[in-house]
Parts: structure tokens; C-alpha cells; sequence
């Protein structure tokens, strides 16, 4: 499994969220370049970017901000958050992203999902963020009545790279990770799941791995950012 470290941005900044809310969002630092190099340079092997201010807007917002970030790394990383048609996609791609999430276009327009996996092959994972089991998109400001499981299994064959499932009243709230749920939708799909929401502690990791489930990884933000979630040895529990 591997360990992708959440880098989250508002307004040019680092921050992470709670629940979702952007009312209530901590700043962790305003030099997000450093913090990714920071992560790369503790041994993180991807990067997790989310462009939260282009969640709500529908268009990349903080591009500058992941920009920097790219020049100042090696490591791979994927990037969500208003990321809504093929010419963003072509355009992230192009700067060195090496994977790109799409979000709400997956429950808008599930075809541009499919169209951008065949352009891009391996390079497109689909992002579902869910509310007591129902898909919300907008920036999570909207709850659908699509399930979670319903929405990951409409692109069995689309050719996705992974899913990432993020559970949203776990998502900075340092409550634990939705093991159950994780791991219910890792077996149900065959496309590669990352773990996102709640991750805050060497015990939730071991909770994911110990479930059995084909998980690809984990995201983990504050934890981190916080010091409750130590890089080094959360990787090194996720190798074996």
C-alpha cells in the first residue's frame, strides 16, 4: 500500500478542512511547494493535491500553486478539484500531472471519464466522495442519490486507474477511517481503491491492511500535518 500525504489548497495555501467545510478550514502552511518537497524528501513516493477553491468553482483555481509544486518535485502526483473537461485534462497532464481525479464530472458526465481514459491511459482516477454511502459532488456541497458502490461500478470497464474513496464525515475530523466501507468497495470493484477520510493514526493503516481488502493505499492530511501520523513509519507499515 502506499502512503499518499493530502496536500489540500485554498486560496494559495495548505489547509485542510472539516468535513468538507470550507468555513472551517486550517492553515498549515502558505508555501505549498516546501510542503510537498517536505513530503518527498521524508520518503512519501506520491503526492495527493486537491484543489479545493476549484472544487466549488468548476475550474482549476490554485494552478499556480501546483505548478510550483511540480517544479519543485520528483515524486508523482494526482491532482482533483474542478477538473471538468478534456482540455484541463490535456493541460494538467502536460505540466507532469501523473494522475488526474475526476470528481463530480463522474456523476455529471460519466463519458468524459471514459473518453479521457482512453486518451490518457492510466492517468485518470475517478474521486467519489460520499455522505452516509451517497455520492456528494460540488465540492460536497451537494448530496446525491447515487450510492457510492453504484457509482464505482459504472466504470468497471471504463479503464480507470483508481477510485478514491473518501468519506466525508470522517475527512479531518480525526475520528478514524470508515474501514468497513473502504473495504466493502474494494472487493466489490476491480479497479485499485485509495482510502481517504479519517486516516489519523498507525492504527487506522493497520485497520486497512488487516480488513484483507485489495486497497492500493491511503490519503492522510492532518494527521500529519498535526504529528499524530509519523511519514516514516507509516511507510514502513504499509510495505509489508
Amino acid at each position: 500500500m502506499i502512503l499518499y500525504p493530502a496536500i489540500d489548497l485554498k486560496d494559495g495555501n495548505c489547509v485542510r478542512l472539516y468535513k468538507g467545510d470550507m468555513g472551517q478550514s486550517t492553515v498549515f502552511s502558505d508555501n505549498p511547494a516546501a510542503q510537498a518537497r517536505a513530503f518527498q524528501d521524508a520518503g512519501c513516493e506520491w503526492l495527493h493535491l486537491v484543489d479545493l477553491n476549484g472544487a466549488f468553482a468548476g475550474a482549476p483555481v490554485n494552478g499556480d500553486a501546483v505548478r510550483a509544486i511540480l517544479a519543485a518535485c520528483d515524486v508523482p502526483a494526482q491532482l482533483g478539484g474542478g477538473i471538468r473537461d478534456m482540455d484541463t485534462i490535456d493541460y494538467w497532464i502536460g505540466q507532469g500531472i501523473a494522475r488526474v481525479i475526476l470528481g463530480t464530472v463522474a456523476v455529471r458526465d460519466p463519458d468524459l471519464v471514459r473518453k479521457a481514459s482512453l486518451r490518457h491511459p492510466g492517468k485518470i482516477a475517478v474521486g467519489i466522495d460520499a455522505r452516509a454511502g451517497m455520492v456528494a459532488v460540488q465540492g460536497w456541497a451537494e448530496t446525491t442519490d447515487i450510492m457510492a458502490l453504484d457509482l464505482a461500478a459504472r466504470f468497471e470497464d471504463a479503464g480507470v486507474a483508481a477510485i478514491i474513496y473518501t468519506d466525508i464525515d470522517r475527512d479531518g475530523a480525526m475520528q478514524g477511517v470508515n474501514v468497513d466501507a473502504t473495504a466493502a468497495l474494494a472487493r466489490a470493484v476491480n479497479i485499485p481503491v485509495i482510502a481517504s477520510g479519517g486516516v489519523s493514526s498507525l492504527d487506522d493503516l493497520a485497520a486497512l491492511k488487516a480488513s484483507g481488502a485489495p486497497l492500493n493505499g491511503a490519503i492522510s492530511g492532518r494527521a500529519i500535518y498535526d504529528g499524530k501520523l509519523d511519514i516514516g513509519q507509516a511507510i514502513e507499515l504499509l510495505k509489508f
